[in-house]
């Protein structure tokens, strides 16, 4: 049985951002948890502080809040294979509220909580982005992730004519 422990640990973001977050909340991170267990805490007092170069402040900051949230109420587990897309019918409210966001940060969290890893906001974030998708044309998809379409032409006119 894990011992609950107390006390904060501070986050610092790819910008040098100091995040003092309480450490069973930060533990919802399991590159977190992983370094808090490898750290080797010596006799001084001093919290622990872990970089995360690769997360911005701003997204870091939304991932504390998503994480401390989760604490007092877990996001209800997202059924696999999804039925639907539409993100408010899988989870409460806060949840979907919070994943309401401009497509680039929604990116940025996809990332952090990957990068992070956290899988209940990876989990939430890319049912949202399943959502925006939805109903869109493979152009439109691509548009959407701004990826450019390197196929030749007669590539192109064969798979209009297969769908």
């Amino acid at each position: 049985m894990e011992e609950a422990e107390s006390g904060t640990v501070n986050l610092k973001s790819k910008e040098g951002e100091i995040f003092p977050v309480d450490i069973e909340v930060a533990r919802m991170s399991e590159l977190v948890k992983g370094m808090l267990e490898d750290e080797c805490v010596g006799d001084d007092e001093d919290t622990t502080e872990i970089p995360l170069p690769n997360v911005k402040a701003a997204v870091l900051k939304k991932v504390i809040e998503f994480c401390f949230h989760y604490k007092s109420e877990p996001m209800t587990e997202i059924e696999k294979p999804v039925q639907s897309t539409d993100v408010a019918e899988h989870v409460q409210k806060w949840y979907a509220d919070f994943i309401n966001v401009e497509k680039v940060l929604l990116f940025e969290l996809i990332l952090a909580a990957n990068d992070m890893d956290i899988k209940p906001l990876v989990g939430l974030a890319t049912l949202s982005i399943s959502d925006m998708v939805k109903g869109k044309t493979p152009e439109e998809t691509r548009k959407f992730f701004n990826i450019k379409d390197d196929c030749p032409p007669e590539e192109e006119y064969k798979r209009r004519e297969e769908s």
